[in-house]
């Protein structure tokens, strides 16, 4: 069995949380092109006035909003059902990272890390499920990473919350695959953003918001469930973590200079 994708986004509702920067931005900008209506969601009500102004009359909605607020995620989600009484992807961009090793480790952090990039994704999967189970239709993509696949360095917080993220769209995927619900699993490897910018060493297969944002709407067109780039560099890892740990931190220590 196979899961539908998105032969065109055009009309099409599509919810972008995280869309203000980043990722988030690339493919909300995309999918404006593209003559879908989308909603904007983000903490930055200017950056997403900015990207609202490339949308012709009634195809985008400014809806900022913290995803650690449950409330404000609810009052949200309501908003788009009374305007247009449903969605046709949720597109969960939304994340923080902080880099951090075991010798500067800071549980508050940590703890915000998880909020942000677990509890967020979870709490708007559980808004929009009940309506697309019951039209037996719809999409839900979540933007993980490559640093989920297995222990990184200057990943303490921010690795676990993505492997946490891998674990969930799989679930997910099982549960609803007969339903006609699909779901994306993204994990992009290094992009330039806001992020990455924070890191201060040199990140491999390094591509453009855009060429990122690209790779997500053809995979989600294309209906697959595990979207991952650049896979020069994905695929590497996903090799790696199948290795035995010896090897594997071997490889690490010898190649990874972080």
């Amino acid at each position: 069995m196979k899961q539908k994708g998105i032969s065109s986004f055009s009309k099409k509702c599509i919810w972008v949380i995280g869309a203000s920067s980043g990722i988030g931005e690339a493919c909300a900008r995309a999918l404006i092109t593209s003559g879908a209506k989308v909603a904007l969601s983000s903490r930055r009500v200017e950056r997403l006035n900015q990207i609202a102004a490339a949308a012709s009359a009634n195809q985008a909605l400014v809806l900022p909003l913290d995803v650690t607020n449950k409330g404000k995620l609810q009052e949200t989600y309501q908003t788009i059902l009374d305007t247009w009484g449903g969605i046709d992807l949720l597109l969960y961009v939304s994340g923080v990272y902080t880099p951090q090793r075991a010798d500067d480790f800071d549980i508050h952090v940590a703890e915000q890390t998880i909020d942000a990039n677990l509890l967020g994704p979870m709490r708007a999967v559980a808004l929009v499920l009940p309506e697309m189970l019951k039209a037996h239709a719809g999409h839900i993509a979540i933007v993980g990473s490559v640093a989920g696949y297995s222990g990184l360095p200057k990943a303490l917080a921010y690795g676990p919350s993505k492997a946490a993220i891998i674990n969930f769209c799989e679930n997910l995927y099982y549960d609803l695959l007969p339903t006609g619900v699909s779901v994306h699993m993204i994990s992009p490897g290094f992009v330039a953003t806001e992020a990455t910018a924070q890191n201060d060493f040199a990140m491999p297969a390094l591509i453009s918001a855009e060429e990122a944002a690209t790779e997500i709407l053809s995979g989600i067109q294309k209906g697959e469930f595990d979207i991952h780039f650049p896979k020069r560099f994905s695929r590497f890892l996903k090799f790696l973590r199948i290795l035995p740990y010896p090897l594997y931190f071997w490889i690490l220590r010898r190649f990874v200079k972080i």
